[in-house]
């Protein structure tokens, strides 16, 4: 079992609660809208978690179209699967691992709250951008700190969230959060590259950072 599979795995229920707090669900719906599905499309949600993101995009989708869910952490599924509103005979959820994810030709991806953790996420991207065919969308949402100077105090507490709510935890608070920021930053550029007709929007004061585009 890698770090990962372990840390998530542990903390399953807590990463639930806090997926679907008050606030974050719009952002989810914003995250979805970006992908401008239709139904009968084919979406993928790479590092799916729980999936709370899993009804917004099965909606869109529906009545014919289909979701899967990837993450590589058994536990995470397991949750997704003990609620209703996560499953259905649309809804398909495979333990996997999201940097390298088995599936090719969806029609769009979606990666909430991941990017930061993979170690290569240009790699990961590069990955996401083939699963899908030409003229899907791929969307990242990513927390990061806020450019804001009224924000300075509250940007100390998302270093300690970073710390807390990712594997790895040798590194100092402050030195974790900028290798965090350093990877949704490649991460970003990548999909840049990538993509065409790129949208980019900031949510929750600029903690929240929206970027989608179409692979050409």
């Amino acid at each position: 079992m890698t770090d990962a599979q372990s840390f998530y795995g542990r903390w399953a229920q807590v990463y639930d609660w806090v997926a679907n707090a008050p606030g974050v669900a719009s952002w989810r719906d914003r995250a979805a809208d970006s992908l401008a599905l239709a139904p009968g499309d084919t979406v993928v949600e790479m590092g799916c978690g729980t999936g709370a993101n899993v009804p917004r995009l099965r909606e869109r989708v529906a009545p014919a179209g289909r979701v899967v869910g990837i993450d590589v952490t058994q536990k995470m599924l397991d949750r997704a699967r003990e609620r209703s509103a996560r499953t259905g005979e649309s809804v398909h959820y495979v333990q996997a691992d999201a940097a390298r994810p088995p599936i090719r030709e969806a029609d769009a991806v979606l990666a909430t709250f991941v990017a930061g953790i993979f170690e290569d996420p240009a790699a990961a991207v590069d990955a996401w951008c083939d699963s899908v065919g030409t003229g899907g969308r791929v969307a990242l949402l990513n927390f990061q700190r806020s450019p804001s100077v009224l924000a300075a105090p509250l940007n100390l507490v998302f270093e300690g969230f970073v710390r807390l709510s990712a594997p790895g935890t040798r590194l100092s608070t402050r030195s974790h959060a900028s290798a965090f920021e350093r990877r949704v930053r490649a991460a970003r550029d990548r999909l840049t590259e990538r993509t065409v007709d790129r949208r980019y929007e900031t949510m929750a004061g600029g903690f929240a950072g929206l970027l989608s585009g179409t692979v050409p």
